[in-house]
């Protein structure tokens, strides 16, 4: 996703370290890796086990042979296991969206469109599914998650719709709660061509998986840095004081919380835009991967 530009902005060079908080299937790690050279280094984060093993063998099998280390978990752990590893990054990538890869897989439950089980976890392995999410919460505890992160203009009547059907029995599956949802809202008609299942599909991920608590987490480890917070605590620096950090979001809550927090590294003299205004993809990139069509890239440079 925005490939070209996420070199452009990061400009690796030969000999640097690249943590890449969000590894995926390696792409954008291995086109980066490509330019680090056998003294470089490339760290893939992933809390997907199997995309982190799959990124591994990509970059490895692609780029010049840098030094590649895995790290399995939420990103929002990446600094401190950087800095337990004695690691620090020149360069910081975080791409938020969540992977083809995913949503193909029936059984991880991201899809509305695949008949699964109701999972939704990035790593299936720790915490709650969505599943076990819906049938403990109660109904203003939906409608928050609903509107909160889905945005959701129907999330009380959702919210209502899916205690009445628990009663009946568990939600456990993609199909079920798709159904409910339509259901509930109807079909989609005239012009529109989005699913109604859509926004509570979203927000159920990033409720399962803490997503925006984890963004923020980052954003306030890379501003701790940037004040020279760290060094003063004595704490190791996981991030160059100069490094350039890029993150692409995918929803106006993900990426209200970069811009506010770059800018205001910016507005404090602790960082600089590489790009004024966001990054988004080009037509050319949309027609290839519509889902490209919600990117956008926001970059800065820590000042030494």
């Amino acid at each position: 996703m925005l490939l070209t530009r996420v070199l452009e902005v990061l400009s690796p060079e030969e000999g640097e370290t690249l943590l890449d908080c969000t590894a995926g299937a390696g792409g954008h790690a291995a086109a980066i890796g490509q330019r680090l050279g056998a003294s470089g280094c490339v760290v893939l984060n992933d809390a997907d086990r199997s995309n982190l093993t799959m990124a591994e063998s990509v970059v490895r099998a692609t780029a010049r042979s840098p030094r590649v280390v895995g790290l399995q978990g939420n990103f929002a752990e990446a600094p401190r296991k950087m800095a337990e590893a004695g690691l620090q990054a020149d360069m910081l990538l975080a791409d938020l969206g969540f992977s083809s890869m995913q949503v193909d897989e029936a059984q991880r439950g991201f899809s509305f469109q695949r008949e699964g089980p109701l999972d939704m976890r990035y790593d299936s392995g720790t915490g709650e599914s969505a599943a076990q999410l819906l049938a403990r919460c109660s109904e203003q505890e939906l409608i928050e998650i609903l509107r909160d992160f889905g945005e959701e203009p129907g999330a009380r009547r959702i919210a209502r719709a899916v205690l009445a059907a628990r009663e009946d029995s568990p939600i456990t599956t993609t199909g079920r709660l798709a159904s409910i949802i339509r259901e509930t809202l109807g079909r989609p008609s005239g012009r529109t061509r989005i699913d109604p299942a859509t926004r509570t599909f979203q927000a159920l991920r990033i409720a399962v998986n803490d997503e925006l608590g984890s963004l923020d987490a980052l954003l306030e480890a890379i501003g701790r840095v940037a004040s020279g917070a760290m060094i003063r605590s004595g704490g190791s620096a996981w991030l160059a004081r100069d490094a350039r950090v890029a993150i692409i979001s995918f929803h106006s809550l993900e990426d209200r919380l970069v811009k506010n927090s770059f800018g205001g590294l910016v507005k404090r003299g602790l960082a600089d835009w590489l790009a004024r205004k966001p990054v988004v993809a080009s037509d050319e990139e949309v027609s290839a991967n519509p889902r490209a069509r919600s990117a956008k890239l926001r970059s800065i440079r820590l000042r030494a």
